[in-house]
């Protein structure tokens, strides 16, 4: 169940807890709230992206969910890992402007409804400096004074951005920002890839964790390879052309989740037999809110493929000494780091950076991927004189 202690007389460390190797002082504290059965019924993350919040929140899911403590080899725990594990929701904003009191309100009714599956519940809420207004309000009876066995685990970059009666009613853990050099190391522990290979994935999901999934999955890297590609490309496409590949980019990042919604059915065809149907339609909808979720993510890994690859490009224009990150696609940064100039990357840079924005802001991803290219190829074709 333990992979050990952390330093001499701390607390044995779950095998769900291993990934935050690259944030100690939590590991430590979760270990000892997980040995001692006192887990918070509400914890506020704090950090920056990439420092391993979502991670480290899906670990306490195991750890709340899993008969042994979190030995994280139990079908509870494999349920988590994969997102779909009934008795653990993921909610993130579902409006511009934050979270609609609507999504809110359906939380709420689903607290007190008995676990599915575990002996308790899990409700991981990203982004919760979105949380306010009326959809603050009417949280906080709930995350004051949960059921017994529901725990809430929020996540903020900080604890100014989330109102002060939310922060009041949870106990706070902060992050901290990993460093470069940690965090590939972290991936080669868990992946047993490291160089190269294990700094692009880095690059383009953020944390050791995320980084070490990537690496696991063919349809992931793939997708990154064809990004990679089509900005290689830009510069003799069409407009045609441009949208096609578009097309082909979204395609291959929604290709994993193939496997991910094939699991979800034959979970969800295991509990047929027990479930009622109000609570099926609530593991089907939580399965959808993960697949869009998944979608998202995805989306973002391959804007995440562009911004890297065009970085490199800048240190070339720039004439920096530093190593490049995509090495494997040297040729293709110098290539069009020859056609354009620094003022030019960075007006390409801005356009990943909006499609980003647009991304997190439920814009079509298909939209959102063909004005990017469109305006990368512009923006290295045609820099401003």
């Amino acid at each position: 169940m333990s992979s050990g202690p952390a330093r001499p007389g701390a607390p044995a460390v779950p095998k769900v807890l291993a990934g935050l190797a690259q944030q100690p002082r939590v590991q430590e504290f979760l270990a000892a709230a997980i040995d001692e059965g006192r887990l918070s019924h509400a914890y506020l993350f704090l950090g920056a992206p990439g420092s391993g919040m979502l991670e480290a929140a899906y670990a306490v899911a195991q750890a709340r969910v899993c008969p042994n403590g979190g030995d994280g080899t139990c079908d509870e725990c494999i349920r988590v890992a994969h997102r779909t594990h009934p008795d653990v929701h993921y909610l993130s904003p579902q409006s511009v402007t934050g979270y609609l009191v609507g999504q809110i309100r359906e939380l709420i009714a689903d607290v007190v409804l008995a676990p599915i599956r575990a002996a308790g519940k899990v409700y991981i809420l990203d982004n919760a400096g979105l949380l306010r207004g009326a959809a603050a309000n009417a949280l906080l009876k709930t995350l004051e004074e949960p059921p017994d066995g529901v725990t809430f685990i929020l996540i903020a970059r900080s604890a100014a951005s989330v109102l002060p009666t939310i922060v009041s009613r949870c106990q706070q853990i902060p992050f901290q920002i990993v460093s470069p050099g940690a965090a590939e190391h972290a991936v080669e522990l868990m992946s047993g890839i490291g160089g190269a290979e294990a700094r692009i994935a880095l690059a383009v999901t953020h944390t050791p964790e995320a980084a070490a999934q990537f690496l696991a999955s063919s349809g992931r890297r793939e997708a990154r390879r064809l990004v990679v590609r089509t900005l290689g490309e830009l510069a003799r496409d069409d407009s045609w052309d441009v949208l096609t590949s578009a097309r082909r980019i979204v395609e291959a990042a929604r290709a994993p989740l193939a496997d991910v919604k094939s699991e979800q059915e034959a979970a969800l065809g295991e509990s047929a037999d027990y479930l009622g149907k109000a609570a099926l339609r609530q593991v089907e909808d939580s399965n959808k809110r993960e697949l869009t979720a998944r979608e998202r993510s995805g989306m973002m890994e391959t804007i995440a493929a562009a911004d890297s690859l065009l970085r490199d490009v800048l240190l070339r224009c720039e004439g920096v000494g530093e190593p490049i990150v995509n090495e494997d696609a040297a040729d293709i940064v110098d290539r069009l780091a020859a056609g354009t100039t620094t003022e030019g990357v960075v007006r390409a840079l801005a356009a990943t950076s909006r499609a980003a924005d647009d991304i997190s802001h439920n814009v079509t991803p298909q939209l959102a991927i063909e004005v990017m290219l469109l305006g990368v190829k512009e923006a290295l074709s045609c820099p401003p004189y």
